[in-house]
């Protein structure tokens, strides 16, 4: 009797322990990484829509991982490329912080919403807050869309619009 109750004990153990936990469940419909196609931003107002992140070709990576993490860096397109990495002034390492971001924290997706929950990022004002997105699925691409904001650029300021990034799978190498 004695080996029928650890077996079956180390049965629901192993799969326990192998099934995601229930606060990551559905997020493997997302795993992996995506590259960053294009964010577009849309003023209500008026329907105008322009290219962010400095361009038609903003870089950027997205990646989800199994146990519930994710990790984000995006560079606007046309970052002036320093001559030495050791020699920057300080206007030059100015420029390079305003024209990126990246954070990392926990994620839940639920097949039309995806929620991260900032816990580092390279601007400390993003710590601690929650990104929250509206997202639509087509093959191995992922639609974000942002609830509607207020600009916050100068020329554009208080201005409501919403944002859109397109994300692509990387495919394993």
């Amino acid at each position: 009797m004695k080996s029928a109750s650890f077996i079956l004990a180390l049965a629901i153990f192993a799969s326990a322990s192998s099934a995601p936990s229930p606060s990551f469940a559905g997020n493997e419909e997302i795993w992996g990484t995506y590259k960053l196609i294009s964010s577009k931003k849309k003023f209500l107002e008026t329907g105008e829509v322009v290219n962010t992140y400095g361009g038609e070709h903003p870089a950027g990576y997205i990646t989800y991982g199994k146990e519930g993490r994710m990790l984000v860096l995006v560079t606007w397109d046309g970052r002036k490329k320093p001559q030495d990495a050791f020699k920057t002034s300080i206007e030059e390492r100015d420029a390079l912080f305003r024209t990126m971001f990246a954070y990392g924290g926990t994620y839940n997706y639920s097949g039309n919403r995806v929620e991260h929950h900032i816990d580092i990022s390279w601007n400390e004002t993003w710590s601690g807050t929650n990104v929250i997105r509206t997202v639509t699925r087509d093959g191995d691409r992922l639609t974000y869309t942002t609830e509607p904001y207020a600009d916050p650029q100068v020329e554009t300021a208080g201005k409501m619009a919403v944002q859109t990034l397109v994300w692509e799978k990387v495919p394993n190498p």
